[in-house]
């Protein structure tokens, strides 16, 4: 068995804006839903948007565009909707 990665990328629509590989080993399941959180603010939220997913649940600011979402049984994280960034383990 290979090497084992996280592969992140980044999309804005159809096109692809980041693809990057870190070693597994390099960053832990936590601080990548950190990462992608930042990440799609970086890349198309503005301060209202950002203060509005840190806001209390139930709040009127309150959004969820930087919510990280898991899929599947394998390690897939998302976040965002447009940009968006994903993160998942793979083997090389």
């Amino acid at each position: 068995m290979g090497q084992k990665y996280w592969h992140i990328q980044g999309f804005d629509g159809l096109n692809t804006i980041y693809d990057q590989k870190i070693k597994a080993g390099c960053i832990s399941t936590n601080e990548i839903e950190n990462l992608l959180k930042v990440l799609v603010a970086k890349a198309g939220l503005n301060y209202d948007e950002i203060i509005g997913a840190y806001a209390k649940k139930g709040t009127k600011i309150r959004n969820e565009l930087l919510s990280v979402k898991r899929d599947g049984p394998y390690q897939i994280y998302n976040c965002g909707v447009g940009p968006n960034f994903m993160a998942r383990i793979i083997d090389e």
